[in-house]
């Protein structure tokens, strides 16, 4: 094996296969001793779909079919084949720790052996998964949209490739409230972390500064919710506004369409309706909401600028019943068992960060409600409203997850922890029996800067290189292998308050979400002994596959000239992150 597929594979797994970069990095790979002839993909080559795999092939006929301008037909007869297959086995054989051999639904092995190319997984994911391989495998055009030369035969080297996750969430949170991406750019989303093995969306839907998503029966929310009159342009001290009106929103039928869409590429969509702070959108369209004795809730609109704001919402039975209201509609757009393979489809996400408490505590009818219910403070009053929809979604057969902030005053057993707080509220969250997404803020916030340099555009936050999320590592060491079985894997949070078009979500985006794909799939070794010069030596071939799908990354030589924002204020942070 060349130094270019090393990372995460035992000495005893490498043999010499120079022509390909594999990301995320694979569990093994093997070559017969002779090198072999390898498979080679033509006019002839069809597909042969065993049960279960119809929807693999239809991709590798929209996707690798449409790159090649090979129809991929489905098999005939004759040895020239792509054979996809359902083993259950292959989920069963030998793990032991997480991290370690190859199991779990999203387990495959790709064989390519001159007549037949077989993709055999543990489940239709699996066998999705090693669709994604063979596409690398193919090399960089493979990922166009149509042919780009008039080649007809694609070879595939001789290679064995057998591999699964080492966690079970490999994700990315797209915040679409605060600037809006529309449906054709979620898709998007979805096909680039489908070639990156990822596997959970997490949708940002809600915040003060727009709604996104249409509920029926309370239309207010995206009619006057989901549009505000003009953005800030930069971090909230610039003095630069973009006078105009933002917004745009999710049709029920567009959320149907995502949720399908990222069904057919294994992952699962993740909704967030943020309570009960980051609502003022919502408090805006019904001013009811809010708290209403203290402030003048009619003249709130959807906020325009960054930060927190003090708008929450109302601790009454109204707001109870009324985002009830909400979760019915959402609960009916994500269902539970969108992606059954390794999917996390379960979890709603309620957010519960940043709620500023000073509006409740000069309520008279906050504070009657804390007597009401013998609480402490204002912060047992959050708590009660998290474990009231904790209660209402498990009683519907699904998950809560939140922000860490939720672990303030306990949570129900079933309930999970974004920890987004450095390593703290995940490892508490770990220790009390609760699942974990390993975010933090000091290595996966991907709109943090990547560079200090002058020209990085609107400076945000710590300086986050991608060999700093390559070395992140999700495990907190201090766990325990038992609660260390409650950390379901990594996301990075993608935060869009400064990105106000896709080119600059892609340059925040990539490469770092790159490296967190590795992190999250690969049993790499700790940080200190990874291979980051490895690493990016596969990441020069896979620019140019970045390159092909239209990405607007930024290149490891720092920004182009278009992709620089100069005098547009950001809000770095000077000197090394605070240790986790």
């Amino acid at each position: 094996m060349s130094d270019d597929l090393t990372d995460g594979m035992a000495a005893d797994d490498m043999a010499v296969v120079p022509e390909v970069a594999l990301l995320p990095a694979p569990r093994r790979v093997t070559v017969p001793p002779s090198g072999g002839v390898g498979f080679v993909l033509d006019e002839e080559t069809g597909i042969e779909a065993e049960p279960g795999t119809e929807g693999v092939a239809r991709w590798l006929r929209a996707s690798v079919g449409a790159a090649t301008g090979l129809p991929l037909a489905p098999h005939r007869s004759g040895p020239n084949r792509l054979l996809l297959r359902i083993l259950p086995g292959l989920a069963a054989e030998p793990g032991g720790a997480p991290g370690a051999g190859i199991g779990g639904p999203e387990a495959y092995r790709l064989r390519a052996d001159g007549q037949v190319l077989a993709i055999d997984g543990a489940s239709a994911a699996g066998v999705f998964r090693g669709a994604q391989t063979l596409r690398q495998l193919l090399g960089p055009d493979a990922f166009r949209r149509a042919p780009v030369s008039a080649r007809r035969a694609w070879h595939v080297p001789a290679v064995t490739v057998e591999d699964a996750p080492r966690f079970r969430w490999r994700g990315m949170m797209l915040d679409v409230a605060r600037h809006f991406t529309p449906k054709e750019g979620v898709l998007r989303h979805l096909d680039l972390m489908a070639a990156h093995k990822l596997n959970v969306l997490h949708l940002h839907l809600t915040d003060d500064q727009g709604w996104r998503i249409e509920i029926k029966r309370y239309p207010k929310l995206t009619e006057l919710g989901s549009w505000r009159s003009r953005t800030k342009f930069g971090h909230r001290a610039s003095p630069l506004w973009e006078e105009k009106p933002h917004g745009g929103y999710y049709t029920q039928d567009d959320i149907r369409e995502i949720v399908a869409y990222a069904a057919e590429r294994h992952i699962s969509v993740v909704p967030e309706i943020d309570i009960p702070g980051h609502s003022q959108a919502a408090i805006a369209a019904y001013p009811e909401l809010g708290n209403t004795d203290v402030i003048d809730t009619t003249s709130l609109t959807v906020w325009d600028t960054w930060g927190i704001s003090h708008n929450v919402l109302a601790p009454t039975d109204n707001t109870l019943r009324f985002y009830e209201g909400v979760f019915e509609e959402v609960l009916e757009l994500f269902p539970a068992d969108a992606v059954p393979s390794a999917g996390c489809s379960e979890f709603v996400h309620i957010g519960g960060d940043e709620c500023p408490k000073d509006q409740w505590r000069r309520s008279p009818a906050a504070q009657a409600r804390i007597r009401e219910l013998g609480l402490a403070d204002e912060d047992g009053l959050q708590s009660w409203f998290v474990r009231h929809f904790d209660t209402w979604l498990a009683a519907r057969g699904r998950r809560l997850i939140g922000w860490d902030e939720i672990l303030e005053g306990g949570l129900a057993p079933g309930a999970a922890v974004s920890s987004w707080r450095g390593y703290g509220g995940g490892v508490a969250a770990a220790r009390a029996g609760h699942d974990v997404v390993m975010c933090p803020e000091q290595q996966v916030y991907l709109d943090h800067r990547q560079d200090a340099g002058p020209d990085e555009p609107v400076p945000i936050g710590y300086v986050r290189t991608l060999g700093d999320v390559y070395r992140f590592e999700p495990v907190p060491p201090e766990l325990t292998p038992e609660e260390a079985r409650h950390v379901l894997g990594t996301q990075a949070n993608v935060w869009t308050e400064v990105m106000e078009d896709p080119a600059r979500v892609d340059y925040q985006t990539y490469p770092r979400l790159a490296a967190l794909a590795e992190v999250a799939w690969s049993a790499l070794p700790a940080p200190a002994d990874r291979d980051l010069a490895g690493f990016e030596r596969r990441m020069t071939a896979h620019y140019r596959r970045l390159d092909a799908l239209g990405v607007a990354y930024r290149p490891p030589t720092g920004p182009r000239p278009w992709q620089r924002r100069p005098g547009v204020l950001g809000r770095p942070i000077e000197g090394p992150p605070p240790a986790l």
